[in-house]
């Protein structure tokens, strides 16, 4: 097939940019965008998103890559393999490494069945390179291809997905690495460690299937084959105990409960969890001496699922989270809610040690392996003690002093009541599902203040695109924050990144059901 690409340009040549964009991708409507912005709104591709991008500071530097999205088959480790979609044939795919200040030069090709995309999660970059289709551009078309070129201003620990559809339930996540220039921590080793739930491909599975089926609802259902806490039975795990059928069994989860967030701690019963692609029965081993201080970045590319994470014999001290510096603080485990980001150091002892992700709620458990010297591995369903205290959440940590707000009354507050249902599946932002052209206005230079209001028994990981908020009280920096049902959580941040921002629920099955709006920049 043939593959066409477009490039969009900066500056001088953002005009041409657009038509040539239009060319290569989807036929939404509008502009580069894909829906222009409506009278009075910042254009994902206007003057306002060309001066703040040449505004940032640069290296010069230009890392190019190459990126693919296709259909795979994937070998998740003990026996399983699966079919699926990922970028290239890995999982997660290879890590993208670039400086802070350098400009990434990333070519996707879409060998898919259907349009994509991809959202660079955490980053503040240019609007027109956000990845959100029909918003911020056009989705790439099967067999076309798009050019995102970007300065990456800050150093931190993200990661890229799709935004289209339920896409990023299956393979297609990489991590995205920024280092720092003046990095300020002292290690010797660095593991990235990306944490997934697994059910493409599975007797049939898809996370469409997924969708499809929570999207009926519990009201009235007949519950008798779904699975009750995600246990596993008799060695075989279907999700719920039906036969596979097309679009397979039962993934409908009930019972899964957890005090940390707040009751109800997921929707799907996944057949696999998995650290760096692989399932507990063949994890991955890392490899490091005594003594060695190791940094670990902690990822949460899950669909549905919180993780609680503790490295087995030691004690964690989170340096970041969501990219961003943090006051250190020592830890047994931690939470990651879906799309959340923590750094941790440890210090390595001299043996074989179980880094252990339960999934929060759902019984059952991810793996991988420390290794510093001999000695049997731990058992696949090794819980160490650590998992055993509560775990650490964003509430207890202080953003560093490089990177803490200023003081400041905020110029507007924007109220988003998270509203919805298991029963009718109808998961809103202020009880309306998600439309392109709605708009929470901002202006250039405003201090902004979000409060999500969550009025539903479900907890919600909201994440707002291009810019980073301020938790209360000297909170930490975060894009990504968990809400507890009948939580109230007030979030700073400073309107300096001109366009259209999505902010969402990162369970993927609650924002393709609507939990989703966009902030506007009013020109």
């Amino acid at each position: 097939m043939r593959t066409t690409t477009r490039r969009a340009v900066l500056g001088a040549g953002l005009a041409m940019a657009t038509s040539g964009v239009l060319a290569g991708c989807s036929d939404s409507p509008g502009k580069s965008g894909g829906t222009a912005a409506p009278a009075g709104y910042v254009s994902p591709d206007g003057k306002e998103v060309a001066a703040a991008e040449a505004a940032r500071a640069g290296s010069g530097a230009v890392r190019t890559v190459r990126l693919t999205a296709t259909a795979a088959r994937l070998d998740l480790g003990g026996g399983t393999t699966v079919a699926s979609w990922a970028y290239g044939d890995a999982l997660p795919g290879e890590e993208i490494r670039v400086t802070a200040g350098d400009t990434l030069a990333l070519t996707l090709a879409n060998h898919l069945p259907e349009p994509t995309s991809v959202h660079w999660h955490g980053l503040a970059l240019r609007n027109d390179m956000d990845g959100a289709p029909g918003l911020t551009q056009r989705a790439i078309r099967p067999g076309a291809s798009f050019d995102y070129r970007f300065k990456v201003a800050h150093p931190g620990t993200y990661w890229l997905h799709p935004h289209s559809g339920t896409q990023q339930d299956r393979g297609l996540y990489a991590p995205l690495i920024v280092e720092d220039p003046k990095e300020p921590l002292a290690y010797d080793k660095e593991w990235v460690v990306v944490l997934d739930d697994w059910v493409d491909g599975v007797d049939g599975s898809t996370p469409d299937a997924v969708l499809a089926e929570l999207s009926k609802g519990m009201a009235g259902m007949d519950h008798g084959g779904m699975n009750h806490g995600g246990m596993n039975h008799g060695g075989m795990d279907h999700g719920g105990g039906t036969s596979p059928a097309p679009g397979g069994p039962s993934r409908m989860l009930m019972g899964a409960t957890s005090d940390v967030l707040g009751g109800d701690a997921g929707d799907v019963a996944y057949p696999h969890y998995l650290v760096n692609g692989r399932t507990p029965r063949a994890p991955q081993t890392f490899t490091a001496r005594p003594g060695d201080r190791i940094r670990i970045r902690l990822i949460n590319a899950g669909g549905d699922t919180a993780f609680r994470v503790a490295l087995g014999g030691h004690r964690m001290t989170v340096t970041h989270t969501d990219g961003f510096p943090v006051e250190h603080v020592e830890t047994d485990s931690l939470l990651l809610g879906m799309g959340e980001r923590y750094d941790v150091l440890v210090e390595a002892g001299d043996g074989v040690f179980p880094l252990t992700a339960l999934a929060e709620g759902k019984k059952r458990t991810a793996l991988a392996l420390l290794r510093t010297g001999g000695g049997a591995a731990p058992a696949e369903d090794v819980r160490p003690r650590e998992l055993e205290s509560a775990p650490l959440t964003a509430g207890r940590l202080k953003a560093h002093g490089s990177v803490r707000l200023t003081d400041r009354r905020p110029d507007r507050t924007v109220t988003l009541r998270l509203t919805g249902s298991m029963a009718k599946y109808d998961w809103a932002v202020n009880g309306r599902t998600y439309a392109p052209d709605q708009r929470y206005p901002v202006r250039a230079g405003e201090r902004v203040r979000l409060v999500f209001v969550n009025d539903t028994a479900m907890w919600h990981p909201m994440h707002l695109h291009g810019h980073t908020f301020a938790l209360p009280g000297g909170g930490p920096r975060k894009d990504t924050a968990v809400i507890r049902p009948g939580e109230r959580l007030s979030a700073d941040f400073d309107a300096d990144n001109p366009g259209l921002w999505m902010i969402h629920c990162h369970n993927v099955y609650h924002a393709e059901s609507g939990m989703m709006t966009v902030l506007g920049y009013r020109d």
